[in-house]
C-alpha cells in the first residue's frame, strides 16, 4: 500500500512539472514582445502580406494556357524596379524580367489547407492558377479552389476573390535588398508593380 501511494505521488510531482513545463514554452512562443517571434505572424497582419510561408523562388514553369504577352512594356531579359513589398526586401530590388504574361491576376484570401490563421489579399494569382476557372475572368466575392502551391497550405485551398484586373504580369528574378537572398522565377508581379530603371 505504501508503494503505491509512493508511486502515485511520484506520478503526480512528475505530471505536474511536465505541465508547467509545457505550459512555460507556449506563453514564450505566443509573446508578441519575444523580439525571436516568428515574422511569419508579422507578415500574415500585413494587409499586402500573407507570403509569411512563401516560396520565394520556384520553377520556370508556368501554368496550361497562360499567353505570352505580344508587347510587354517590360521585355524578357529586360531590368525594371519592383515597387512592392509582398516579402522583405522586395521593394526597391532590381529585377531581371524571365517572363511577361496577358492574364487576370487575383489578390484573394483563404484558409490554408494545412491549418492556422487565414491569409487575406494574398498578391498573387492568376486566372490559370485556378481550379476550373472557365474562360471569363472572375470577380471580387467569387469563390474558387487554388491550383498553384506558391506557400505552405495554398493548393486546393478555397478561396474568395478580393480583386480582379485584367494585366501584364511578370516572373522575375532579383536579390532582395536586406539580406541579399537570390530569388529566381518569382511569380506574380504586375506591370503597375515594376518601374523603369
Amino acid at each position: 500500500m505504501i508503494k503505491k501511494k509512493f508511486l502515485l505521488l511520484t506520478m503526480s510531482t512528475l505530471t505536474a512539472i511536465t505541465l508547467a513545463a509545457c505550459s512555460d514554452t507556449e506563453e514564450e512562443d505566443m509573446n508578441p514582445a519575444d523580439p525571436d517571434t516568428h515574422v511569419e505572424m508579422n507578415e500574415e497582419k500585413d494587409d499586402d502580406a500573407g507570403h509569411g510561408d512563401m516560396d520565394h523562388s520556384s520553377s520556370a514553369e508556368v501554368p496550361e494556357g497562360l499567353a505570352e504577352s505580344d508587347s510587354p512594356t517590360f521585355e524578357v531579359g529586360s531590368q525594371a524596379i519592383i515597387n512592392a513589398d509582398h516579402m522583405p526586401g522586395m521593394d526597391g530590388a532590381e529585377a531581371t524580367i524571365v517572363g511577361a504574361y496577358d492574364t487576370t491576376v487575383y489578390a484573394l484570401s483563404f484558409t490554408p489547407t494545412t491549418g492556422g490563421e487565414p491569409v487575406e489579399n494574398h498578391k498573387w494569382v492568376i486566372h490559370e492558377e485556378l481550379e476550373d476557372a472557365g474562360d471569363m475572368p472572375l470577380s471580387a466575392g467569387d469563390e474558387a479552389v487554388i491550383a498553384a502551391d506558391h506557400m505552405a497550405g495554398m493548393d486546393g485551398a478555397n478561396a474568395t476573390i478580393d480583386t480582379a484586373e485584367e494585366t501584364t504580369v511578370y516572373m522575375v528574378d532579383f536579390t532582395t535588398t536586406d539580406s541579399g537572398e537570390e530569388v529566381v522565377n518569382h511569380k506574380w508581379i504586375t506591370e503597375s508593380e515594376l518601374s523603369a530603371e
